[in-house]
Formats: C-alpha cells, sequence, structure tokens
C-alpha cells in the first residue's frame, strides 16, 4: 500500500513583502536608478581626488592673492581700549600679517599672540576692508606687588602676573609678599576691606606657611593673625578697635600675636619687662568674640622696623 505524499507547505512572506512583490517595477527605472548610482560613486571619487591634491587651498589662495592685489592688503592696524598695554608691541604682533591680503590673516593666530601679552586679559581682531586691522582689547586691572625671590611684579586679583615693577615707582597698591601670595590677593583684598581705616597704614602683607597672614605696618608693628578667613576677620576687626581706642601703632610695639584665639602676645621693642597699659574692653559686637587681655613678652635688645618691601 503506497502512502501519498503531501508537498511542503510554501513559506509565506510577511505583509509588507507581499504588498512590495505588487509594485511592478520596469526594466528602465532600475537602470536609471544604477545609472545614477554609479555616477554618484564617480563623482565623489573625483572629489576626494581634487581635495587630496590641494586644488580648493590652491583656487582660493589664488582669488585671495587677486584680491590683495587689488588693495586689500593690511596697511592700517587701529587699536582700541589700550591704556597700559604696550602699543608698539600689539602693533607689530598685527602687523606682522602686512604681506598677506585681507582674506588670509589669521585672526585666531594674531589673537593668541596678544593674549601672550600680560597686560591683555582678551582681545577681539576684526577686518575692516580694505586695508585695516581692528584690535580691541580688554586689558588687566592690577590689584597688588607681588614680591617674591627679588623680584616685585603687578598681578590682578585672580594672581595673574602683568608685568614687572620698578621699585624706584612703586605704584599705590598692597604689597603681598612669598610664595603664593599672589593667588591669595582675591582673598587679602576682601579681608582688608573690612577695616579701611587700617589700609594706609599697612606697608605689606606676608603669606605665611601657605595658610595665614603677617599684616606689616608702616610704623614697624607685625600683626600676626589666625588661619582661616573667618578668624582673621575677627581679630583683624578686635585689633582695629584696640588701636582706634588706645593707639597701639607706634607705641614701641614689635609685634601682636594673634595666632592662638586664646590669648594675643604683644612683644615690645624697649627695656625687658617694658608694658603698654592694657585699654578698657570695648563692648562686645554680636558677630566678633573679644580675645583676651594683652599679655607682653620682653625683648632683650630693640628691633628695627622692617623696610618698605620684605625680603622672603
Amino acid at each position: 500500500m503506497t502512502t501519498a505524499k503531501r508537498p511542503a507547505p510554501k513559506r509565506r512572506g510577511s505583509a509588507l513583502d507581499r504588498a512590495v512583490a505588487q509594485i511592478p517595477v520596469p526594466r528602465d527605472a532600475l537602470r536609471t536608478m544604477g545609472n545614477w548610482t554609479l555616477g554618484l560613486l564617480v563623482f565623489g571619487g573625483l572629489v576626494m581626488g581634487v581635495v587630496a591634491m590641494g586644488i580648493p587651498q590652491m583656487a582660493w589662495a589664488a582669488t585671495a592673492g587677486a584680491i590683495g592685489e587689488a588693495g586689500f592688503t593690511v596697511r592700517h592696524v587701529e587699536i582700541l581700549n589700550r591704556k597700559r598695554a604696550d602699543a608698539d608691541v600689539v602693533y607689530d604682533i598685527a602687523m606682522s600679517q602686512q604681506s598677506r591680503a585681507m582674506p588670509l590673516v589669521d585672526l585666531t593666530g594674531t589673537r593668541s599672540e596678544l593674549m601672550k601679552l600680560g597686560w591683555i586679559a582678551d582681545a577681539r581682531i576684526s577686518r575692516r576692508l580694505p586695508d585695516t586691522l581692528v584690535v580691541d582689547i580688554v586689558e588687566r586691572v592690577p590689584a597688588a606687588i607681588w614680591q617674591y625671590r627679588g623680584r616685585l611684579v603687578l598681578v590682578d586679583r585672580m594672581g595673574t602676573e602683568i608685568a614687572p615693577v620698578d621699585d624706584r615707582a612703586m605704584p599705590d597698591l598692597p604689597v603681598v609678599v612669598g610664595p603664593g601670595a599672589r593667588r591669595q590677593v582675591e582673598a587679602l583684598t576682601a579681608l582688608l576691606d573690612t577695616q579701611p581705616a587700617l589700609k594706609p597704614l599697612i606697608t605689606a602683607s606676608v603669606w605665611q606657611g601657605s595658610r595665614r597672614w603677617d599684616i606689616i605696618f608702616q610704623s614697624g608693628e607685625t600683626l600676626k593673625l589666625p588661619e582661616g578667613d573667618g578668624e582673621a576677620i575677627k581679630a583683624l576687626a578686635w585689633f582695629a578697635r584696640k588701636d582706634k581706642q588706645s593707639h597701639l601703632l607706634g607705641r614701641g610695639i614689635v609685634g601682636i600675636d594673634m595666632r592662638d584665639p586664646t590669648r594675643t602676645v604683644v612683644r615690645m621693642a624697649r627695656e625687658p619687662g617694658g608694658q603698654i597699659d592694657a585699654p578698657a574692653p570695648p563692648p562686645v559686637a554680636p558677630a566678633i568674640q573679644t580675645p583676651p587681655p594683652l599679655q607682653t613678652a620682653p625683648v632683650s635688645a630693640p628691633v628695627s622696623p622692617p623696610a618698605n618691601t620684605v625680603t622672603t
């Protein structure tokens, strides 16, 4: 008895396949699509070859050269907002482009060179046709004089070095001394701004141990402030009140040590055992804690007041 074999069922495609199969595609359309694809590939290869050979760059250089020969070449430089930056240096950097046609001037490169100058915080370079480069600069504002390793340098609030300082013509700016002191100018400015009456009396501020300030006054005293911005502000406020009440400055004191918040030590420049009268305690401000009474430590020999600049 023979068994009839049932034919295997045909695989049925998806609904999308069946729908696409119903769309008639003429042979001419297929041939056209193939031609377009081949043409695009050939065109892309030609473009890549032209770029690789530098033909567009040569064409642009030739065009820019023709523009330069027509009179569009750098001949003048206009400098805006310059006050202290060296005008000759700025001019020389900008005019280093004078042999180039205006379209070929490297504005980014010119700005990068200008940004290397200490006085310049920012710069914008633009073309003014037919023949002028406009240099608009923003200068840094000096905030202090940094003294370190025998150098005197102007710095801004962020500690950026601006320019050397001639000690024969010192500008009226705070002097900060020591390694790392230039990075603390903004914090020192905020500290001294809390007691503006003391600022004209200060010769220099020494950054000690990368953590605190010694304030040196014109009359020779050294005020050793504690660590921390808040503690330093409290100590300086207390000293300002004491000086206003009893005129501590100019009375033969060598130093006032306030590094220990539990006591204040005063060193004298007179004979051993010399003391100053402790002033009456001032009213306590809400935000400031009054340190304990002054203590004195005798000094065996007079101490000469420091010079206007301090060597570290």
